[in-house]
């Protein structure tokens, strides 16, 4: 491995590519990637905000979702391209703060957001009746304000302690992006005491929703099996069973990279991890949630007969 040690403030991102033929096929798989989780989650928010058939709690929600998303792969994946290919790995004492301060608040943001639509979901299904009480516009209003809230704040509190640790000679992070438990590898102090809060902060913000999440849909697959339409039930086993494979996506990686002791965790598998919930997720949520859903197809159709019809 290179020698990385340096006196300058500046911390190096070793990266996620190798220097070779396939570090280049899987920068350029990641590429394309970035470049469809862009498209799909832009186009997602424009297509709530243009059709009134989708200005509701559940969509609403979803236009969120796909602003993190949209916002989460954009922390991360412009610096691995730009590192990859000019070659410079380094990055700002702030800068790294920076990316890690947004790259914190958004995750935790999705978390607890993906936690508010199981919710809402479960609503819908098992109490239809009582909808329009349980979901109203204050509550699903409070349930956004409250994810960016509570996710800045923690953020802010794990952010501004990796800035002030001290750090050894080496600055060389051995990640594709400043992920605070990888920064912690160079601290020159013992930051147990820290590792105990993450583990705690991980718990609250991954473990729980989470679990949150598997009773909700639980609930939902119990009404669901009550029913009397064939048909109607194998739908709903597949949406919830979909929606349950891509949270899992998210919330299994982000746990267990987290919840291990130093001791246990190894660089190279924590990047492979990192790159399901940084980099897939964002891809496969416009896909999971909205293009496999009708009523989404249905105010596509309309939105691009609509400009045809303008423009002719």
């Amino acid at each position: 491995m290179e020698n990385y040690n340096q006196t300058s403030t500046d911390f190096i991102l070793l990266g996620l590519f190798p220097q070779s033929r396939i570090g280049l096929f899987v920068f350029t798989l990641i590429f394309l990637i970035f470049l469809m989780a862009l498209i799909g989650n832009l186009s997602m928010i424009l297509l709530i905000f243009l059709d009134i058939h989708l200005h509701t709690p559940m969509y609403f929600l979803l236009s969120q979702l796909s602003l993190i998303d949209l916002n989460y792969i954009s922390t991360i994946v412009p610096k691995m391209v730009y590192d990859f290919l000019y070659g410079n790995k380094s990055i700002s004492f702030t800068g790294c703060g920076i990316q890690s301060f947004f790259f914190l608040t958004l995750a935790v943001a999705e978390a607890l957001l993906l936690t508010s639509m199981a919710y809402d979901r479960y609503v819908a299904i098992c109490f239809p009746l009582h909808y329009p009480i349980r979901i109203s516009k204050r509550v699903y209003v409070m349930m956004i304000t409250g994810s960016w809230m509570i996710s800045s704040i923690n953020s802010c509190a794990h952010t501004v302690y990796a800035l002030c640790i001290p750090y050894c000679k080496s600055r060389a992070i051995n990640h594709f992006f400043c992920d605070v438990p990888a920064m912690l590898t160079l601290a020159c102090t013992d930051t147990w005491v820290y590792e105990s809060t993450v583990f705690l902060s991980t718990t609250i913000f991954l473990v729980l929703p989470f679990t949150g999440i598997a009773c909700s849909y639980g609930r939902v697959l119990l009404a669901v099996y009550r029913m009397h339409s064939a048909e109607g039930r194998k739908k709903a086993y597949s949406t919830c069973s979909t929606h349950l494979t891509v949270v899992s996506f998210y919330y299994a990686p982000f746990a267990y990279t987290y919840l291990r002791p130093r001791s246990l965790r190894s660089p190279t598998e924590d990047k492979v991890l990192a790159v399901f919930y940084t980099i897939l997720t964002p891809v496969l949520n416009p896909i999971i949630y909205s293009l496999r859903n009708k009523e989404v197809m249905g105010a596509l159709t309309r939105v691009i007969q609509k400009i045809f019809s303008v423009k002719m």
